[in-house]
């Protein structure tokens, strides 16, 4: 044997292993209010430099630092993804305000203006008598007349778009069902103007009927009932086959399974589309001018003479073109929103009541 040196070799060194996680760095969440008062102090600041003297041009500078920071702290803190992301989230956020702002900037000046003159005397006093130059009047007139008109409206309009929304979801097959669907959505684009002028020709011009809030109200049922027809259709489709299919399946009648089965399940929609084609029509302006033609003493007989409406009474007030005509006028359009919020308000909760309830 041969005499071998053996050296003993030390074992290399293993690499040090990094902790890993899965978790990457965030911005704080005070972060975003943070950057959102930077950047309302830099429009304000930009717009003063500039000589800017909108504040919706200041706002709109905000809006853009806003963006353009909030992408670029998130891009270098925690990534481009994030970013991105991020991005997306702040021109929603961006869109919405402003699409929020001439709704918040309206209900504003409404209520400043409004609130001068609307009172309890407002609310029970015409404008018989009054000196349009001078301070008081009030508008109950024309609220009678607009409850009056809508009133008749809804009676003629809910029943003729039910019972076509039924037709057309239950027995609507072929050629008939098909031109009834082309003319309601041909109605729905028709200007409320034309609807005025068709009403003012056939039924003043041609049958000798004279002006009075019946015949608003004639062209009002031409405006709503699209809407009412469209609304009650898609309430109708919504309701279960199953449902229909029990009911048949016991030997009820098709008629009577839709008045005990389909019509009852689907009644919260139908009545919440029912407010919201109201709210929708009370706010005409158009037709009431040509039919209707306005009064400023109390007419409480909506089928004979001349009848006002909040609309009407809003128009008028305004063209006279004086401060106390002006306060008239923002005070009947406050009493109109809130009177078309109401109803708004009246469809959610009846949405709301008859909504199935969970579990059932």
């Amino acid at each position: 044997m041969s005499n071998a040196t053996t050296t003993n070799v030390p074992p290399p060194a293993e690499p040090s292993v990094q902790p890993t996680t899965l978790r990457r760095p965030r911005l704080p969440r005070w972060a975003p209010a943070a950057l959102a008062a930077g950047s309302a102090a830099a429009g304000a600041g930009a717009g003063l430099a500039l000589g800017l003297q909108s504040r919706i041009q200041w706002g709109l500078i905000a809006a853009v630092v806003f963006i353009a920071a909030t992408y670029a702290l998130t891009s270098k803190v925690e990534g481009a993804r994030q970013a991105r992301d991020r991005l997306a989230t702040s021109l929603v956020w961006v869109c919405f305000l402003i699409a929020l702002l001439p709704l918040v900037s309206l209900l504003w000046e409404t209520v400043f203006r409004g609130s001068k003159v609307l009172d309890g005397y407002f609310l029970t006093h015409s404008m018989q008598g009054i000196i349009t130059l001078e301070p008081g009047g009030g508008a109950y007139h024309a609220l009678l007349g607009t409850l009056e008109q809508i009133g008749l409206t809804v009676l003629m309009a809910t029943p003729i778009g039910m019972l076509t929304a039924i037709y057309l979801v239950e027995y609507g097959k072929g050629r008939l069902a098909k031109a009834v669907t082309f003319f309601v959505d041909v109605m729905t684009g028709i200007p409320s103007i034309v609807a005025g002028l068709f009403i003012l020709s056939f039924w003043i011009l041609i049958l000798g009927f004279g002006y009075s809030g019946f015949a608003g109200a004639l062209a009002l049922t031409i405006l709503m009932l699209p809407i009412v027809v469209r609304s009650t259709e898609e309430m109708l489709k919504l309701v279960p086959n199953e449902l229909r299919e029990a009911s048949l399946a016991l030997g009820v009648p098709k008629w009577l399974t839709i008045v005990k089965v389909v019509i009852p399940t689907a009644i919260g929609g139908i009545t919440t589309g029912v407010m919201l084609a109201v709210a929708r029509v009370a706010g005409e302006t158009a037709p009431i001018l040509l039919l209707v033609f306005g009064a400023n003493s109390i007419n409480g007989n909506p089928f004979e003479g001349p009848q006002s409406s909040l609309p009407y009474y809003v128009y008028r007030q305004w063209s006279l073109g004086n401060e106390a005509s002006y306060d008239r006028a923002w005070a009947a359009a406050l009493l109109l929103i809130a009177f078309v919020m109401a109803l708004n308000l009246v469809a959610r909760a009846i949405a709301r009541w008859k909504a199935p309830k969970a579990g059932h």
